[in-house]
C-alpha cells in the first residue's frame, strides 16, 4: 500500500511518526525525572529549597506524591506513544501539560530541575501537536 502513496504523504507520515517518537522518548525522560523527584521529596531529601512564604505552599511530601504519580503516568503514556496512536498523543499532551503545571508550581522548591522539566514538557507538547499524519493518499 505504501507504493500507492504520494511521496509527500510518505514524508508527512515519516515526520509525524518521527516527532511522536521524539515525544515518546522525551516523555520517558520526564517521567523518570519526576519519578525520582517525587521519591526525593517524599523522603525529604536535602536538595529542596525551603520556601516559607510561597502562595502555593504545599508540604514537600505532598509535592512528592504529585510528582511521583505524574511521573508514573508519563512513563505509561511514553510507552504508549511508541504505537503512534491518536489516543496516546492526546493523553501525552494532557499529561505533559499537567507535568508542566506541577513543575511551574514547584519552582521555588527545586528551581533548576523545574525549569528543565518545563522545557522538556513544552517540547513534548510541540512534538505531539505540530504534525498530523495524513490519513488518505488524496490529501
Amino acid at each position: 500500500m505504501s507504493s500507492t502513496l504520494h511521496p509527500q504523504s510518505e514524508r508527512s507520515r515519516a515526520a509525524a511518526s518521527g516527532l511522536t517518537l521524539f515525544a515518546a522518548v522525551m516523555m520517558l525522560v520526564v517521567g523518570f525525572m519526576n519519578l525520582f523527584r517525587g521519591i526525593m521529596a517524599i523522603v525529604h531529601d536535602k536538595v529542596f529549597v525551603t520556601t516559607p512564604d510561597y502562595v502555593f505552599k504545599f508540604s514537600l511530601a505532598g509535592w512528592g506524591w504529585v510528582h511521583l504519580l505524574l511521573g508514573i503516568a508519563a512513563l505509561m503514556v511514553g510507552v504508549g506513544l511508541f504505537r503512534v496512536s491518536l489516543w496516546a498523543r492526546v493523553l501525552g499532551v494532557a499529561v505533559a501539560a499537567l507535568l508542566l503545571l506541577a513543575s511551574f508550581l514547584s519552582i521555588p522548591y527545586y528551581p533548576l530541575w523545574s525549569i528543565v522539566v518545563i522545557a522538556l514538557c513544552a517540547f513534548v507538547i510541540w512534538g505531539l501537536c505540530v504534525v498530523q499524519p495524513e490519513d488518505s493518499p488524496d490529501s
